[in-house]
């Protein structure tokens, strides 16, 4: 008996920093995989959701938005995470902000040359007040090179997420699915609860404190409730970023605290006892020896 045909393969998601690119991955899976905020690289690694609707399976990477400049490791990092999802993977949605065409997206469109299926997504349609002003601007970016189509929506509230999946299924190869239907990312637990306590540090102070926190979970185990016990570790480069993220008796750790307990019991679907603590760097900006757990893929640095 002859077996069904399936249809898999991998889709980067490309752009500039804090374009809305975890949004709308978040938004594809119908499930909040990916942290976001309005603060530029909230996105570090390489998160894969997973989309599986009969016999297709999309596997999304949503990864750190390209930078102009290469001013830190960490920025050198985020770079080469991106250019290697560019590489490996068969279809990129290329996603820019309204009408706002800038010298940082051409850059990433460089970055696309030798890709033949690329989909331009615009997000934040929402925040154009002249919708009659949209398809002279669809026109224009057409002639900046060839897109299997163009996209506008709005990642927020979900506006054409559907029609991007269809288009993603034409493109999909035959294959077998690489997950099984349950699965929707690919990254622990441990993992995730990290990243949503970095979201409620970025969400809660913004400018105040620099990209480069971190976060790593120390202790995360079912503890004799049937709920789940975490520890997290809050590092920061400095005693003044450390007194920022305390704050005035404790309360700023105490919100951000909340709300990541918070989210986490809508995600993980139980009660959570959290703990947090703040550490300063012992090996100031440049970290990536200092905690082993955060993910440099194929990177020469």
């Amino acid at each position: 008996m002859r077996k069904n045909i399936t249809y898999c393969g991998f889709i980067a998601i490309i752009g500039r920093p804090n374009v809305g690119k975890s949004t709308l991955l978040n938004q594809l899976i119908k499930q909040k995989i990916s942290i976001t905020s309005r603060k530029p690289h909230t996105t570090r690694h390489e998160i894969i959701g997973i989309q599986s609707e009969g016999i297709y399976q999309a596997i999304y990477i949503d990864t750190p938005g390209l930078c102009i400049e290469e001013k830190r490791t960490t920025d050198r990092c985020m770079n080469q995470i991106a250019k290697n999802s560019i590489a490996n993977s068969r279809l990129i949605i290329f996603i820019i902000e309204g009408m706002n065409w800038t010298i940082s997206d051409q850059i990433v469109m460089n970055n696309l040359k030798n890709k033949s299926l690329v989909l331009l997504v615009i997000n934040k349609i929402d925040y154009i007040s002249d919708k009659k002003l949209l398809l002279p601007y669809l026109q224009l970016l057409n002639q900046k090179r060839h897109f299997i189509d163009i996209v506008p929506i709005s990642a927020k509230i979900g506006t054409n997420i559907d029609v991007i999946s269809g288009i993603v299924h034409q493109y999909l190869p035959q294959s077998e699915h690489y997950f099984p239907k349950t699965c929707i990312m690919n990254h622990s637990k441990q993992f995730m609860a990290s990243e949503v306590i970095r979201e409620k540090l970025m969400r809660s102070l913004g400018a105040e404190l620099p990209y480069s926190v971190t976060v790593t979970i120390e202790k995360f185990f079912i503890n004799e409730r049937g709920g789940l016990t975490i520890h997290g570790v809050i590092f920061v480069e400095s005693t003044s970023h450390k007194k920022i993220v305390i704050g005035h008796k404790g309360g700023k750790i105490k919100i951000i605290g909340v709300a990541a307990r918070q989210n986490m019991e809508v995600m993980f679907g139980t009660k959570i006892h959290l703990e947090l603590w703040v550490q300063i760097m012992s090996g100031g900006r440049d970290y990536k020896n200092i905690l082993p757990n955060i993910e440099y893929k194929n990177l020469t640095l």
